[in-house]
């Protein structure tokens, strides 16, 4: 627990510097191992992520193989531990998978989504912004999801309307395996921001 703790203190001090560092804090997180990449990430809050977002700005590329690397199997779902910076339900997960035809889709897994619903999702490259877009919209949902996952419904329904309804994130590659995304609402940022490590 304590290299864990160490790891987090260091990730939080670069992103808490008057200038940060893109390049120094994609070295940190390279070299720390799966377990403190996730934890040191998660331990984030909303002034670090805020930093983080906006050091990140036009920096790296960022493909469709960030979220799901190449190699990886067609419908092989790929986890990526996430922190937002609201106030509560900080902790979810975002999971990814490639088509045949190399589309990549994904839904949330988090605790509140027998209420909320899966939030299914498409994702698309921005080479000119070096971002990815992460679409919730009906025309951007997949036809159909890994064997296991839950069943995908439209995210204007019912409560999902107030979580996923409208709502289109923008990611930002900020190492092999971390990613900053920036959600906005009929267009609109929302003034939150979320960190997501993929797994090894």
């Amino acid at each position: 627990m304590p290299d864990l703790e160490n790891a987090a203190d260091s990730l939080r001090a670069l992103l808490r510097a008057s200038s940060v560092d893109i390049k120094q804090v994609t070295v940190l997180l390279d070299g720390f191992s799966p377990e403190a990449r996730v934890h040191a990430t998660r331990s984030l809050g909303a002034r670090e992520q805020k930093a983080l977002w906006q050091a990140a700005e036009g920096v790296y590329e960022s493909g469709l193989e960030l979220l799901v690397p190449t190699g990886v199997a067609v419908e092989t779902a790929v986890r990526h531990f996430g922190r937002n910076s609201l106030p509560a339900f900080t902790h979810f997960e975002k999971r990814f998978f490639r088509t045949a035809q190399g589309q990549v889709y994904g839904a949330n897994f988090q605790l509140m989504a027998p209420l909320t619903g899966p939030g299914y999702f498409g994702v698309s490259a921005r080479p000119e912004q070096r971002e990815l877009v992460v679409d919730y919209g009906p025309a951007a949902l997949p036809s159909h999801a890994p064997a296991g996952w839950p069943a995908i419904v439209p995210n204007e329904r019912g409560i999902s309307r107030f979580v996923y309804g409208f709502l289109v994130d923008r990611l930002r590659r900020v190492s092999e395996h971390v990613s900053i995304g920036e959600p906005a609402r009929n267009g609109k940022p929302l003034g939150s921001w979320f960190v997501l490590c993929r797994e090894a």
